[in-house]
């Protein structure tokens, strides 16, 4: 069985309440805030161990010094198959948004990015599996716990997945800055799958030309580009503003 390690409060913490199988709890020698006490609360209830570390071994189980004191070593974080996605979007009955990155390399950006999709309640995150960062320990951190509540997709061939997602009746939105189409004159209701393109290469060609409608976010400032997390951050919540 393949595994990793996880770390930082808040990723330990929704772990901890998750399905994976988890392995050992590394805490710092001498920390003993709330934070920690809950943490060591919740290992004991799911029959984690726990093992105290100095912090600079910590840091070099987790190859960061962000660990904040806490690291996890647990089971690889498991991606959902995208057949089961669409049965449960089906089993849900009611409009779905997704986010479909393409190519992003930042893990930063990946975490940020699924964290805002979980928060904007979308139904999942599609991620490339070539060319493009996964679901590392970094990813994690930054997603502060949101992997373990949101779906996230790997799939083969982003075209081929889009056109897959159209005939279960999803209508497809890319966002790049060059479009003279504006995100405020669209409709965002039913079944709806957003695409994020990369850092700097933005929506690739082929991924493009699947895309039903492709629009700009406008950018009054002067500026030409947001960053990729800010920019799906944006584009989710004007559809979620749309359905309340």
């Amino acid at each position: 069985m393949s595994e990793e390690i996880i770390y930082g409060i808040n990723p330990v913490k929704d772990a901890l309440r998750g399905s994976r199988q988890m392995f050992e709890l590394f805490v710092a020698e001498g920390a003993t805030d709330q934070r920690v006490d809950k943490l060591l609360k919740l290992a004991a209830e799911v029959g984690v161990p726990v093992r105290r570390r100095k912090k600079v071994d910590l840091t070099r189980i987790c190859a960061s010094d962000h660990h904040q004191g806490v690291a996890l070593r647990l089971e690889a974080f498991a991606y959902t198959e995208f057949e089961d996605l669409l049965d449960q979007v089906a089993t849900a009955g009611k409009g779905a948004l997704l986010v479909v990155l393409d190519g992003i390399q930042d893990p930063q950006n990946l975490g940020a990015l699924i964290r805002t999709a979980a928060c904007a309640g979308a139904a999942a995150v599609i991620i490339p599996r070539d060319r493009a960062v996964g679901v590392t320990a970094v990813a994690e951190k930054v997603a502060a716990g949101a992997c373990e509540t949101i779906p996230v997709v790997q799939v083969t061939n982003l075209a081929v997945t889009l056109e897959q997602l159209k005939v279960k009746g999803f209508w497809i939105y890319g966002a790049d800055e060059k479009s003279n189409t504006s995100l405020y004159q669209q409709k965002l209701l039913g079944n709806i799958a957003f695409v994020i393109g990369s850092e700097g290469e933005g929506i690739r060609p082929l991924v493009r030309k699947k895309c039903d409608v492709v629009f700009a976010i406008p950018l009054p400032g002067g500026v030409s580009s947001l960053n990729a997390s800010v920019a799906g951050g944006v584009v989710l919540f004007e559809a979620v503003r749309q359905r309340l």
